[in-house]
């Protein structure tokens, strides 16, 4: 069959309410998905990535969350970008390869030739098109995006040993105890078909070695998955580690950026990842001024076109302002993500901060981060005139009349 007639589908894996608890509070009242970075739902990225795949049929979204919290998301995205987008609810854990095989037969509707596997929590480029092609040279079952970190956080992922020449996989290991490679798995893949084949031939081999495996497992160990059901099946241990060394699996290696979505901290560094994405790829999305009859901005900002600043303000770098915040005279705003319907009131200052839904910082207050991507950011629901606030988590529906530092306000 040519490329050109080659239909391809694309699956993001999303989660549920119980899986973002790193990312709370931020996720309490919204699913992490729908978060904004750069001014736009964390979701949007790799959807918008999808949208360039050559032949692109449909979008499927699979995760725990209620189906009515993305239906109007959903509805929207699908006559935004003119592609099918459809949401499918798990009613129970299945593991990240039994999740795609529940809803294989939604999946194959189209009769794609090639099925992409996205993580909502990454943040990267999403080289896609590019991957499809080391796919179809490979001629493989699976391509994974692959990226080289240092030896001393290649641990906390999916470490793996490729040929240098042809890029076959020839080992992996999920999270292992001692360093094997540099070499990681980010999270993104493309398959054939076949990868139902091989998810089947694992649920069809029942309890028997599957749950044998994990009793053996720290998992296992501190019961947090001892009774699973057969069609449990993890895409790293049990379909990735078992077909390395066979001819199956390749990798396309990315020199671009790649980062986790972990943590409120670490939105911060993603956000910042896109916005300077935006300056390659969507200009039109970043805001412009000198200070004159605009807002004066520095490096990469995306300002909400309903969001009013104050020709005074200086806005910049890393900072995105969402819908129908109020940013006041004098403000200063660094490396933050103002989210909607924030009141921003004159001469205050935000640096290294998330502040949250229907929020307000009063006059000549500072609220203030350390800068650590890998800190728990909180929301700030309201500062009143001339408070500091500095390294602290507030959660919603609390006010805030003292200086607080390095405080937890629960």
């Amino acid at each position: 069959m040519a490329s050109s007639q080659e239909k391809a589908v694309a699956v993001i894996l999303m989660g549920g309410p119980t899986k973002g608890t790193r990312f709370r509070p931020l996720s309490l009242n919204v699913p992490k998905p729908l978060v904004p970075l750069a001014g736009q739902p964390m979701i949007n990225h790799p959807i918008s990535a999808c949208k360039r795949i050559p032949n692109l049929a449909r979008i499927y979204l699979i995760g725990f969350y209620e189906e009515r919290e993305f239906a109007l998301y959903v509805s929207s995205i699908s006559n935004e970008l003119r592609v099918p987008v459809r949401y499918l609810r798990e009613d129970k854990p299945l593991g990240s390869a039994g999740g795609i095989y529940k809803f294989r037969d939604h999946i194959m509707e189209e009769n794609p030739c090639h099925i992409f596997l996205l993580n909502c929590d990454v943040c990267c480029s999403f080289p896609l098109s590019e991957m499809l092609d080391a796919h179809r040279r490979h001629g493989g079952m699976g391509t994974i995006l692959v990226i080289k970190v240092s030896a001393e956080t290649a641990n906390q992922f999916g470490e793996l040993v490729a040929d240098p020449v042809t890029n076959e996989v020839l080992h992996y290991t999920e999270r292992p105890e001692t360093f094997v490679n540099d070499l990681i798995n980010c999270g993104v893949y493309v398959f054939t078909p076949q990868i139902f084949t091989i998810i089947q031939e694992v649920v069809l081999q029942g309890n028997n070695t599957v749950n044998l495996r994990r009793e053996t497992s720290l998992e296992a160990f501190q019961s947090v998955a001892k009774v699973l059901p057969p069609e449990f099946v993890r895409l790293d241990q049990d379909i990735l580690t078992p077909l390395a060394g066979k001819k199956k699996l390749y990798t396309y290696e990315t020199v671009d950026f790649w980062e986790q979505i972990k943590t409120p901290g670490m939105s911060l560094r993603c956000s910042e990842l896109y916005l300077s994405q935006f300056r390659r790829t969507a200009p039109h999305l970043l805001a412009t001024g000198d200070g004159t009859r605009s807002p004066s901005i520095t490096g990469d900002v995306f300002i909400h076109p309903s969001a009013k600043v104050h020709v005074t303000a200086k806005i910049g770098p890393n900072v995105s302002v969402s819908a129908n915040a109020r940013i006041g005279a004098g403000v200063r705003l660094i490396s933050c993500i103002i989210l909607d319907d924030v009141d921003i009131k004159e001469n205050a200052v935000v640096i290294n901060c998330i502040v949250g839904w229907k929020s307000s910082i009063g006059r000549w207050a500072r609220v203030q981060g350390e800068g650590d991507y890998n800190a728990k950011l909180g929301i700030t629901i309201l500062v009143e005139d001339e408070v500091v606030v500095i390294n602290s988590i507030i959660l919603p529906n609390k006010t805030l009349s003292i200086s607080v530092q390095e405080e937890i306000i629960l």
